[in-house]
């Protein structure tokens, strides 16, 4: 690799656990590897975070778990990191990107004060529809979906009652929403968020395939699980939903790969420019 070379940290936020999230990452980050390479750091097991002038663009995965604990350890130093970035964008001209996956998500949240984290009275478990805001439907991340536009949904957790007053103080935007229940009294969770220019975050996984969650299905425990939670229609639908090419093929397709392209693209100008 050389001088010029994108440097990207991946976060691995699983803490020990199997998942597919990882590969789906890594699958997705090896299709710019021509101009890019990445380093993985575990960050809640080993207390591993990278040195931010070290690194370019940043992805923090999602996880296991309460996004509201830690040991006091990780979760310090990984607030602190986020913070090193902001202070990192005000005061240098080439910026940090940073994408913020579902667990991670669901902390930057909590961090930059803009809304609430709650537990589900159930999981939220296959593919479900995320339909844009305002904002959204003019925010390059989610270029080329739909929508509503499909997503890999898992979690306990979610982003509710935004501070709208934080919002506007920061100037991040809400970009994307759950889709709208009628028939029961639920708040919709915030499904993804705009929080700079540079930083923004889902609550779904974005990097999610279909094979990656086939994966999952043929464990024996695990499909009794999503038919005891859901039902065997839903886990039928989700199927069908999981090998249609227009949607979890085509977010896995859309997503990540805008986000890095909006970064390389923003990294050489910048550097063109300094350079001249």
């Amino acid at each position: 690799m050389n001088e010029h070379t994108i440097k990207i940290a991946i976060l691995d936020m699983y803490n020990g656990e199997p998942n597919q999230g990882m590969r789906c990452i890594i699958d997705i980050v090896n299709r710019f590897n021509n101009i890019v390479s990445f380093k993985i750091f575990d960050v809640r097991r080993k207390s591993e975070l990278p040195k931010v002038k070290d690194f370019d663009i940043y992805i923090s995965t999602g996880g296991p778990g309460n996004p509201l604990e830690g040991d006091g350890i990780w979760d310090t130093g990984y607030y602190a990191f986020i913070d090193e970035l902001v202070a990192w964008n005000n005061e240098n001209e080439i910026k940090k990107h940073v994408l913020f996956i579902c667990h991670s998500f669901q902390m930057a949240c909590k961090h930059f004060g803009l809304a609430e984290i709650t537990k589900r009275n159930d999981t939220s478990f296959g593919v479900m529809t995320v339909h844009k805001t305002k904002e959204g439907n003019h925010d390059p991340l989610l270029e080329g979906l739909d929508d509503p536009f499909y997503a890999v949904d898992s979690r306990d957790y979610q982003v509710v009652q935004p501070h709208l007053n934080v919002f506007a103080d920061k100037g991040a935007k809400i970009i994307s929403l759950e889709k709208i229940r009628d028939h029961v009294q639920f708040e919709r969770a915030i499904m993804a968020v705009r929080f700079t220019k540079y930083f923004v975050g889902t609550q779904f996984h974005p990097e999610a395939d279909p094979l990656s969650f086939i994966a999952n299905l043929k464990k024996a425990e695990t499909r009794e699980k999503i038919i005891n939670m859901k039902g065997r229609k839903k886990f039928r639908n989700m199927l069908e939903d999981l090998l249609d090419e227009e949607k979890i093929y085509k977010t896995n397709e859309t997503l990540i790969p805008n986000f890095l392209r909006m970064a390389i693209n923003d990294l050489m100008k910048t550097r063109k420019m300094l350079s001249n």
